[in-house]
């Protein structure tokens, strides 16, 4: 480290800051196109049904391209890696803020969707080269990592009205470049290099790998606007089972594969990947139509709805960086994460008795901070466990891993929750009972899924006494 200032105390929280804006916009550039919609559609010509691949772009190239960032990132280094995601989401931030059509548009969103699938990985890859060797602190790092998120995600939402109101919706993409600047500038001085070491890429698995998860993911979404039975659902959903099965099978015929399958014997990995799986299936819906009901329900605008999740998202951050780092030195990881999702669960349920008459303060507030209390309990410990179970030259790999299972968590929850809220007339934007239950139908289903996480968790997960392995940070000489 001897190049580098991570090596001091001061450098390594300023490394920490770097890593956490990188979460922080990861997440923000899911949410802050939402309110500029509407310009964009009247100035680029989208149709409604195209409208919503503003979005879906950007999380399909980045849940396609996770697992080969990953890889990448053990390859040729997470600083290596960090630094070429930034320049890639740059890029696509310029180009979809320039954009003159719907197709250039959706382009930019995919190059930044591959960026972030660039910057998740080694973010997380570099976080532990910093803090691995010590468990209380990287707790705590984690923690900060993890509040990012949601920080993230409200900031979008008042920062795309802002921006939406005052400036022009282009500006939502153009904030990306001066932060993307700075990264790139202070990231040399601030980073560890990495582990880069020789090997080789494996395109075959690359591309099954990425096709098939952009297929998945892009059936997924798309499944409650074309049906979950009809034909181009069932063909985009059986191609990605083949390529991902294609992909399989390589895997376990080469010698130096994309993802080892073997990493899925480290204890303790593959059920936090299904616990962080089931943690995406579960929260995202939840976020996704207390915003709808908030909007179409209560009737609030933009602002004020935003406003309504800022107690929920101040709750998540400070149980992630008070609260969580004390019950998990106290109780254990693996009891904090089946407590967190079924309190997730609880609070979920409780939020089902929403009412076409409701109020904020009864019918949103109470069950809102609960259900965030669950999440800041549950994150933390589940994410710790799956990027310390694999060994440490594959950090980038089980990075890559975790972010895809909660990247495709996310999806299909969102379908599958979408799905069964417009059976129950959710709607029905015309009849508020009706959207009410439809609404009410969509959180008991978030419940179920934390719950059933819960249940998976408490007899998949072996108790540790310590979620982290103890890692000697990479040689980080430039």
């Amino acid at each position: 480290m001897s190049k580098t200032k991570a090596s001091s105390p001061a450098g390594r929280r300023w490394a920490l800051g770097v890593i956490a804006a990188a979460q922080f916009m990861v997440i923000m550039d899911t949410s802050i196109i939402g309110v500029a919609l509407p310009k964009m559609q009247a100035d680029l010509g989208f149709s409604p049904e195209g409208l919503s691949w503003v979005f879906n772009a950007y999380v399909v190239a980045f849940g396609g391209l996770l697992l080969l960032g990953g890889r990448l990132s053990d390859l040729f280094g997470a600083r290596n890696v960090f630094n070429a995601g930034w320049a890639v989401l740059l890029v696509g931030s310029i180009v979809a803020g320039a954009a003159g059509t719907a197709g250039w548009e959706l382009t930019g969103r995919a190059v930044q969707g591959a960026g972030a699938a660039l910057i998740a990985p080694a973010a997380l890859s570099l976080l532990m080269m910093l803090f691995g060797s010590e468990p209380k602190e990287l707790t705590k790092a984690l923690a900060l990592y993890g509040a990012a998120a949601p920080a993230g995600g409200t900031a979008g939402v008042f920062l795309g009205g802002v921006i939406t109101e005052y400036l022009s919706w282009p500006w939502v993409f153009y904030l990306n470049v001066p932060i993307a600047l700075v990264i790139l500038a202070v990231t040399p001085a601030l980073m560890p290099a990495g582990g880069a070491r020789r090997g080789s890429i494996d395109i075959g698995g690359a591309l099954t790998v990425t096709v098939g998860l952009a297929l998945a993911v892009y059936g997924i979404v798309r499944a409650p606007e074309t049906g979950w039975d009809s034909a181009s659902t069932l063909l985009t959903l059986g191609a990605a089972v083949v390529l991902l099965g294609i992909f399989v099978a390589i895997q376990a015929r080469r010698r130096e594969p994309l993802m080892r399958l073997g990493i899925f014997r480290a204890p303790n990995l593959a059920a936090a990947n299904v616990a962080q799986l089931l943690l995406g299936a579960a929260w995202i819906p939840m976020w996704f139509f207390l915003n709808l009901y908030l909007q179409q329900v209560l009737g609030y605008t933009a602002f004020p709805s935003g406003a309504a999740l800022l107690p929920m998202t101040i709750v998540i951050m400070l149980g992630m960086i008070a609260l969580a780092p004390r019950l998990i030195a106290r109780f254990g990881p693996k009891a904090m994460t089946v407590t967190g999702l079924a309190v997730l669960a609880v609070g979920m349920a409780w939020m089902a008795f929403i009412r076409p008459d409701g109020n904020f303060w009864v019918d949103v507030l109470p069950a809102s901070i609960v259900a965030a209390l669950g999440m800041s309990m549950a994150f933390i410990p589940s994410l710790g466990i799956a990027i310390s179970a694999a060994r440490p030259e594959e950090g980038g790999l089980a990075s890559g891993i975790v972010n895809t299972s909660y990247q495709v968590g996310s999806a299909l929850g969102l379908a599958a929750i979408t799905a069964l809220a417009t059976s129950q007339g959710a709607g029905a934007l015309d009849d508020l009972p009706q959207l009410t239950d439809g609404f009410s139908a969509a959180f008991v289903g978030a419940a179920v899924i934390a719950a059933a996480g819960a249940v998976l968790a408490g007899f998949t997960l072996r108790g540790a006494p310590s979620a982290h392995r103890q890692v000697q940070p990479a040689d980080s000489t430039a």
